[in-house]
């Protein structure tokens, strides 16, 4: 950890902060192109009020391209709009936005497979609870849940997992006939939280065996059958979960027993 990346541990941002670097995690890992008018829409805020925020985040060295003041000039002209100038996180940021999502992934894991909540509301418990972890509990959840590298939806906890685990393919891209396996619902998946509750309630989590039943393009609908029955999808919520081909390692799906010991399969 670089010595800027030490000055801004997850712990020590404000929670609108760290909702802002989520933000920008989710966005970058699905190659869009981020700009403060895309940040302003998917927080629900205004484009001036997430542009004073990115040039915070900016000035400690989180977010680099900040968009400019949205006050326009003396003589009435508008300057060049802040919604334009693409953003990117920085490395510090990166590492200060991997940090809140692995807390917010432990705490979905304890609370989904040993408290037993459900996906949707374990996210938003999750939210709650993330900023109130210490290190030292933070590294004994760690411990307890046997070490996991995604968060319960499979998403991977840090840059440097994701790098080393197959990316899979949109679930929306298999044709009828075929069969897959679900890999990861993606974190734009998890904003969804009626779409969570659909896929939990039918089986369809990481390691879930499926058989695409019927794809229409003009019905913009993917049926598929898994391991609770038939499921019905439109093509965009399926092009928000990523599936593999083909044999697939059992030991990428991480589990916890009652016990939080960490098992596979």
């Amino acid at each position: 950890m670089t010595a800027g990346e030490s000055r801004h541990r997850a712990g020590d941002l404000s929670r609108a902060a760290q909702e802002y670097l989520m933000v920008l995690r989710t966005l970058s890992g699905n190659d869009a192109r981020i700009t403060a008018a895309v940040v302003a829409r998917r927080l629900g805020v205004s484009t001036q009020a997430a542009s004073e925020m990115l040039r915070r985040l900016a000035h400690d060295g989180l977010v680099a391209g900040p968009p400019p003041s949205t006050a326009p000039p003396a003589t009435g002209k508008t300057s060049r709009s802040a919604s334009g100038r693409e953003l990117h996180l920085t490395s510090a940021g990166r590492a200060a936005a991997d940090a809140i999502f692995r807390r917010h992934a432990l705490c979905e894991w304890l609370l989904s497979e040993i408290v037993g909540l459900g996906w949707a509301e374990s996210d938003r418990e999750a939210e709650r609870l993330q900023a109130a972890i210490s290190p030292q509990v933070e590294a004994r959840l760690d411990d307890l849940l046997g070490h996991p590298e995604t968060c319960p939806h499979g998403n991977p906890i840090d840059l440097e997992t994701a790098r080393r685990r197959p990316a899979g393919v949109p679930l929306s891209t298999i044709p009828a006939g075929e069969r897959a396996t679900i890999y990861r619902v993606t974190e734009e998946a998890e904003e969804d939280s009626g779409l969570l509750g659909y896929l939990e309630a039918r089986g369809l989590r990481p390691g879930a065996a499926v058989a695409i039943l019927a794809r229409s393009e003009s019905l913009d609908s993917l049926t598929l059958d898994g391991p609770l029955g038939r499921a019905t999808l439109g093509l965009r919520p399926a092009s928000l979960i990523r599936v593999l081909r083909g044999d697939v390692d059992a030991a990428l799906f991480h589990r916890v027993n009652v016990s939080g010991r960490a098992v596979v399969g």
